[in-house]
């Protein structure tokens, strides 16, 4: 008991410590903090009518205190904090698969390239239906890295049922050191010059993860790039200047951050030292692009380097600080808050956590181009939105508006996530298609029906290339695929399917070539039918003639 205790007392002197320098704060009324939640503690484990978990106690007691500051102040226990460092660090240790649970079952939607399963020939559409001489059916998504992964060295034995196998087959797996990529995809756009890369978080390897895509595109023609950062949830804030800085000139500033201490004030400049600083640069956002994605795309904006494109971004300008406890748990403490090189914050409000969980405050416009009047355009939005608003209250004060200017004096808005240069809404796909890929039945009708197509698609396309311009699902497969999602119960409407039947036979074409190859084929197929991506596209002279490159 005494030792959760101690460290809960440290937990909390840890947080005075980092408001030492602070003449607002009472030693004394902090010691008289700490006096009182040692007290409650110890009446607790004494006198509660049922013993009590301590450490579970100094836990919620922590988390407690945190959830009174804003809502990216968290604490992170001693089980999470090792899946967030193997997120984090790029990689971790285990048998190198994709998989996914379906019906009970683990089936492994893909080998890791270059890991110890794929080595083995463990492949796409296997069962895993034992772990360790143990039964695996029934685990969880959750449940299973946990029996999978482990030190490298370790060995793991697993019984896999395979399609056309009548006996299970048995592997011992050797685990070993498996990378965690934050570069999804990095392609060319056929017939063009366009280079694409995605990139879906900032851990401690993304900038090196970004160079090779770099290289690699160059070497394959490259003249322009599209960097989508949809989805990005952010990450470590340095990988975002050194991303942001193999765009950006020497000597500009990409992003500065101020707190209530002086030691938390930093000023990220530009050595501008890459050859990339020239080249014509497109950036995809989304509501779900937040944090160090935001301080890339801000930085890119501000200074004219190029255009963003898609929708307003998730709206987080508060940075954080990881603090060890010392029992493998942590917490994360906001310390600043960040600023783009117009000196924007682009945080939204925070005090109502409900709301801002919910995307509230977000500065969200119509479709089109804002890229040379959109003032204009944003005060008539304004106006009719505050037309046709009843209640007073909700109306928009345009006076109010956070306004800043890029380096070309052209205007941005703060306060409400970066408002793209040309916004173009996500796809709209009906609440049956919706259904569809939410229950995973893409991957599901795959494995079931169509891994024998996957073995021909192997013998008979000599590449991904050729596949891709050559394959199509048939309407015969198509039929097959409507039959299956009826029969898993979902209600197919011949019209939203007519609607969806692209997007549909696109997206099962896309899992045929995750299944044969990997991710990034996967997403360069469905890259086909996106709207966002297909606009980028076309917007390259006006990014070649904001950012004033010679063509």
């Amino acid at each position: 008991m005494k030792k959760y205790i101690i460290i809960l007392l440290a937990v909390v002197f840890g947080i005075v410590v980092g408001f030492y320098f602070s003449p607002l704060l009472s030693t004394d009324n902090i010691y008289q903090q700490i006096k009182k939640i040692d007290r409650v503690l110890n009446i607790v484990v004494k006198n509660y009518l049922e013993p009590v978990d301590t450490q579970k106690l100094t836990e919620a007691a922590i988390k407690g205190m945190l959830n009174e500051l804003d809502v990216h102040s968290v604490f992170i226990s001693a089980e999470e904090m090792k899946r967030v460092t193997e997120d984090f660090q790029g990689s971790f240790e285990g048998i190198g698969i994709e998989f996914d649970v379906i019906n009970d079952t683990i089936v492994v939607v893909s080998p890791i390239p270059g890991g110890p399963s794929e080595a083995l020939g463990i492949r796409s559409g296997d069962k895993i239906v034992k772990i360790d001489g143990k039964d695996a059916i029934g685990l969880s998504r959750s449940e299973v890295p946990k029996k999978l992964r482990g030190p490298k060295g370790t060995i793991v034995k697993v019984d896999i049922k395979r399609e056309g196998v009548k006996d299970l087959l048995q592997f011992s797996i050797k685990r070993d050191k498996i990378p965690l990529n934050t570069v999804d995809a990095a392609f060319m756009v056929e017939g063009t010059d366009i280079g694409v890369i995605v990139v879906n978080r900032f851990a401690s390897t993304t900038h090196e993860e970004l160079v090779s895509a770099l290289e690699k595109l160059t070497k394959l023609g490259m003249k322009k790039l599209i960097l989508d950062l949809r989805g990005n949830p952010g990450g470590y804030l340095n990988q975002a200047f050194l991303m942001a800085e193999e765009f950006i000139k020497r000597g500009d500033t990409i992003v500065y951050t101020k707190g209530r201490l002086p030691e938390f004030d930093e000023v990220y400049v530009s050595s501008g030292s890459s050859p990339y600083v020239n080249l014509p640069l497109i950036v995809l956002i989304n509501s779900g692009s937040a944090s160090a994605s935001e301080i890339v795309s801000g930085a890119i904006q501000d200074l004219d380097r190029g255009l963003i494109v898609g929708e307003t971004s998730f709206g987080k300008g508060l940075v954080q600080r990881q603090y060890e406890i010392g029992d493998g748990s942590a917490f994360r403490l906001t310390i600043a808050k960040y600023y783009t090189p117009s000196g924007r914050s682009i945080q939204r409000p925070y005090k109502d956590k409900d709301k801002y969980r919910h995307l509230v405050g977000r500065f969200e416009l119509e479709e089109g181009s804002y890229i040379y009047d959109g003032y204009q355009k944003i005060i008539q939005q304004v106006k009719r939105i505050n037309d046709s608003t009843k209640n007073a209250k909700d109306r928009i004060n345009i006076d109010s508006l956070p306004i800043y200017y890029t380096r070309s004096k052209r205007i941005v808005f703060g306060g409400g996530g970066i408002t793209p240069d040309y916004i173009i809404k996500s796809d709209t796909i009906t609440r049956m298609t919706a259904e569809i890929r939410r229950e995973n039945l893409f991957f599901e009708y795959i494995d079931k029906n169509l891994m024998p197509e996957v073995e021909r698609i192997k013998r008979t396309y000599k590449d991904f290339k050729d596949f891709k311009k050559n394959y199509s699902i048939s309407e015969q497969t198509l039929n097959d695929f409507k039959d299956f999602v009826q029969k898993k119960g979902i209600q197919v409407n011949p019209k939203d399917w007519e609607t969806d039947k692209e997007y549909i036979s696109t997206y099962l074409k896309a899992q045929l070539a995750r299944v044969v190859w990997t991710r990034e084929q996967f997403l360069e197929i469905l890259f086909t039918v996106d709207n966002q991506f297909k606009k980028a596209i076309e917007l390259f002279p006006d990014a070649i003639k904001i950012a004033k490159l010679k063509q």
